[in-house]
């Protein structure tokens, strides 16, 4: 059993890690972070979240960063601040589980190149998908923070949610976090739900809240009254919006109470300004969809994160204008799928799929993710709630849906998975088999050093990023070949910079052709021509919104033409392949 925490309110600083992910889609870049880092080591945190999350992901698919080398850059920036990090279980920092054998390479890999703190979570908040996670953090003596993924359904209530806090403690937890990832938590329930964990553990709480709804603010008084022993807050021109309540704004309300925190508002204001600047070299990414106060979250739940990347998503798309109709569509989604809670993976195969069942014409579930199969499968872990049988049966027919832990069902890969990022050149540190393990789609281009930074975007005078006139893609022959062209930045004189994304596929009606449902990269080509299909066989699988999209055939046939390759990027509507 732990000490009783002092009355002093301890802060986990969010900036270089969820406050960015909430407002700009992740994209600080490691050569910004290191110096904001070497400001907030100055503050006194309890911690400073700098890692995990989709940091790994964004870090390698959009800004040519090496994950592993911008966590040792923090840890050395922050040598007086524990570095914490977020780890999604078995899922670890991808959207998917791995077998143990990943597991025990990873949370050692991790703690030696400095993380101090994990806080481990499973988005159904099934502990078997936590544990293995867990006891690797106990082994390499870290401090371990267990998580409950907050949120609110028929099936979830404050008792439930305690009585889950009591199990972690039982995993030799230092600390438990009440994660609520949508800002969903209202005073009365973080009272009740800080005290009764406190009651029933003994152990530290750390709140964690967006602010979303524009509710968090209070919660975070009521629980600071409550006895809560740690807040977790991000600079404030990173707050607010889908991100958390500001770093000084909850500093200041403390001041000159039993509960002081003893932080400088004076050295906060030199890492506002610092942050300031950084806002300033991002703006062009942060929506206002991500900054305003909306109170329809209480109804949909998406959690910050995922709503910047959404919003990011949709504009891919040329949709953003079906954003309503997408967060309608979630919470329908989301009771069809027995409730989970909204946060990585969840929130993106629930968010992915109501974004398919608007945008892609015909009937609800006309066209799946493999995710949601998988979790209809049962593959990632057990539903909070009863999923609609109907809908399992339409999407997986008479499959057996598993009920062991996940993990159990999958082989050792790690040394297979080694054996093939080796055979391909792509190894120059041990590390780098992970991240190869994690992404093998994405990391292989990566970590050849094929990959170059996303450039951000720049805005106009006044206004939006792109000047009035000026498309973001287009179309342009060459050599009687079309290609596809993406717009990365535009000159003071109009004058486009352009970057090929490949040979373009055909548009329009082609006999027979089988065309793409909307923008993706195409993960893998399952078929070559000449091949014969079956009605309802995969063609070939699209990453699209992080998720895998199986492209199957409308017809029995044999396949005519391919258009595509693996890693070429398509647009909706671009035919893919001909099946004739």
């Amino acid at each position: 059993m732990a000490k009783p925490a002092s009355t002093k309110l301890q802060i986990t600083d969010t900036t270089l890690r969820d406050a960015h992910q909430s407002l700009i889609a992740t994209r600080l870049r490691t050569d910004d972070s290191v110096p904001l880092a070497r400001l907030i080591d100055k503050a006194g945190f309890w911690s400073v979240e700098a890692w995990g999350g989709a940091t790994f992901d964004t870090a390698i698919r959009y800004c040519n960063d090496d994950p592993w080398e911008r966590l040792k850059a923090l840890k050395e920036a922050l040598p007086h601040t524990p570095v914490q990090m977020l780890l999604r279980g078995q899922n670890l920092v991808g959207y998917r589980h791995y077998p143990d054998d990943v597991v025990e390479k990873f949370v050692p890999a991790a703690h030696r190149w400095g993380v101090d703190i994990f806080r481990v979570f499973d988005a159904l908040n099934d502990i078997r998908n936590m544990r293995k996670a867990m006891e690797e953090v106990k082994k390499c003596g870290a401090h371990l923070q267990g998580a409950i993924c907050y949120t609110t359904s028929p099936v979830h209530s404050v008792p439930a949610f305690v009585a889950m806090a009591r199990e972690l403690a039982g995993f030799d937890c230092d600390s438990i976090c009440i994660k609520d990832m949508a800002g969903l938590i209202k005073p009365d329930p973080a009272r009740e739900l800080i005290t009764g964990i406190k009651k029933a553990t003994g152990l530290p709480v750390d709140l964690h809240a967006h602010c979303t709804a524009g509710i968090a603010p209070m919660s975070y008084q009521a629980a600071i009254d409550a006895g809560v022993d740690i807040l977790d807050t991000a600079m404030s021109p990173f707050a607010m919006g889908t991100s958390q309540p500001p770093t000084e704004s909850v500093v200041a309300s403390v001041e000159g109470t039993p509960r002081a925190t003893g932080i400088s508002l004076v050295t906060l204001r030199d890492i506002r300004d610092h942050c300031l600047r950084i806002r300033e070299k991002y703006g062009a990414i942060l929506d206002p969809i991500s900054e305003r106060v909306d109170s329809d979250v209480l109804l949909y739940q998406l959690p910050g994160g995922m709503i910047s990347n959404l919003v990011s998503q949709l504009k891919e798309q040329d949709a953003l204008n079906r954003m309503n109709d997408v967060y309608l569509e979630i919470p329908k989604v989301r009771e069809d799928l027995g409730y989970p809670p909204l946060v990585t993976p969840t929130s993106q195969i629930v968010g992915t799929q109501a974004v398919f069942n608007v945008l892609i014409g015909g009937e609800r579930y006309t066209n799946v993710t493999m995710e949601v199969k998988d979790y209809l499968r049962g593959w990632y872990g057990k539903a909070p709630g009863p999923v609609n049988e109907s809908i399992r049966k339409r999407i997986i027919g008479n499959e057996k849906v598993i009920t062991v832990r996940p993990a159990d069902l999958l082989e050792p890969a790690y040394e297979k998975m080694k054996k093939e990022a080796v055979t391909q050149g792509l190894i120059r540190k041990e590390e780098d088999i992970l991240t190869y393990i994690l992404y093998p789609a994405v990391a292989p281009s990566f970590l050849r050093g094929e990959k170059k930074p996303e450039e951000l975007p720049k805005k106009a005078a006044g206004a939006s990023c792109q000047p009035a006139g000026i498309p973001s893609a287009m179309e342009v022959e060459v050599d009687g070949e079309v290609y596809a062209v993406r717009i990365v930045s535009v000159g003071g004189s109009a004058v486009a910079q352009a970057v090929t994304t490949g040979k373009k596929a055909p548009r329009g009606e082609v006999e027979g052709g089988v065309k793409a449902s909307m923008q993706g990269m195409v993960l893998k080509v399952l078929v070559s021509v000449g091949s014969a299909v079956k009605q309802g066989e995969t063609l070939l699988v699209l990453e699209a919104m992080k998720m895998e999209n199986p492209v199957t055939s409308p017809r029995d046939g044999k396949v005519t033409d391919i258009f595509v390759d693996t890693g070429d990027i398509v647009s909706g509507g671009d035919v893919l392949l001909v099946v004739r």
